[in-house]
C-alpha cells in the first residue's frame, strides 16, 4: 500500500512542481514505482514537466464523470520508466472535491510504492481536496518573508485536517542572496517561523530547473538532483543528516 504525500506551498512561484516532479524521478532511483497526481486545476504543469503533454487525452476529471476509467487518464513518463503522472483538469471549474480525491487515492496507492500530489498554492477547496487522502505533508518555501508566512498559514490548515506529519523543503536556496536580503537572522529563523521540521534544502540550481521546463528527467550532476536524492530517502524511511 503507498504512501500519500501532498506537496504545497503558501504563494506561487516557490517551485513547489519542480520539487515535486524532482522527487518522483528521485523516488524512482531507489526502486519506487511512483504516481504524481497534479490537483492544480487550470495551472497544470506536471504534464509539461514529465513530457508527456503531447500524449493527453483524459485527465483526472474525466476519471471522476465516467468517462475514462483510472488507468486511461495515468500516463507514464517515457524518461523516467516507473514514474507515471495523473493530470488536473484544464478548467478550474472541474476541480475535484475532497470526498473524491479520498476515493480515488484509497484505490490507486494498491498499485504505487508512493503516490506524490501537486497541491494548489495557498489555502482554499483545491488545497483541502489535495491533502484529504494525505498520509502525510511537504511545505515548499523560499527564504521571502511572504512565501514562509504564506506557509505558516497552509500548515496550520493541513494540521485543521489532522495531518500529523507536515515538513518543510527549503527551495531555491541562494546563500548570498539570503544574507543580501536579511529578511531572517539565519536559517533557523526561517524554519521556526514555517513551523514545521526541516526536510531538507534544495539549492539554486537554473540548469536543473531548466530541464523539467522542457520536459527531461531531473538528473544527473546537478546540485539540485543531489539534494533531492537525499530528501527522497527520507521520505523513503532512510535516515539521512541534514545539510545546513
Amino acid at each position: 500500500m503507498g504512501k500519500v504525500t501532498v506537496i504545497t506551498s503558501g504563494k506561487g512561484g516557490t517551485g513547489k512542481s519542480t520539487v515535486t516532479a524532482g522527487l518522483g524521478a528521485a523516488l524512482v532511483r531507489r526502486g519506487n514505482r511512483v504516481l504524481i497526481i497534479d490537483c492544480d486545476a487550470g495551472m497544470r504543469g506536471i504534464d509539461l514537466m514529465l513530457g508527456v503533454s503531447g500524449e493527453l487525452v483524459f485527465d483526472i476529471a474525466d476519471i471522476v464523470s465516467g468517462n475514462c476509467p483510472p488507468a486511461s487518464a495515468i500516463y507514464p513518463c517515457k524518461t523516467v520508466p516507473e514514474l507515471f503522472v495523473l493530470p488536473a483538469p484544464s478548467d478550474v471549474r472541474n476541480e475535484i472535491s475532497p470526498y473524491i480525491m479520498k476515493q480515488l487515492a484509497a484505490v490507486l496507492k494498491k498499485y504505487y510504492d508512493h503516490i506524490l500530489i501537486d497541491c494548489p498554492a495557498g489555502i482554499g477547496i483545491g488545497t483541502e481536496a489535495a491533502a484529504a487522502p494525505a498520509d502525510r505533508a511537504v511545505l515548499v518555501a523560499n527564504t521571502e518573508p511572504l512565501t514562509v508566512r504564506g506557509c505558516d498559514k497552509v500548515r496550520r490548515m493541513l494540521a485543521d485536517l489532522r495531518i500529523q506529519e507536515i515538513r518543510l523543503v527549503i527551495n531555491r536556496f541562494n546563500e548570498r542572496n539570503f544574507r543580501k536580503l536579511a529578511a531572517f537572522e539565519d536559517l533557523d529563523a526561517v524554519i521556526d517561523k514555517a513551523g514545521a521540521r526541516l526536510l531538507g534544502i534544495v539549492p539554486e540550481d537554473s540548469a536543473a530547473v531548466g530541464r523539467a521546463q522542457k520536459g527531461l528527467p531531473i538528473e544527473g550532476r546537478y546540485k539540485a538532483v543531489y539534494a533531492l536524492d537525499r530528501i527522497a530517502a527520507r521520505l523513503d524511511g532512510t535516515e539521512v543528516p541534514l545539510e545546513l
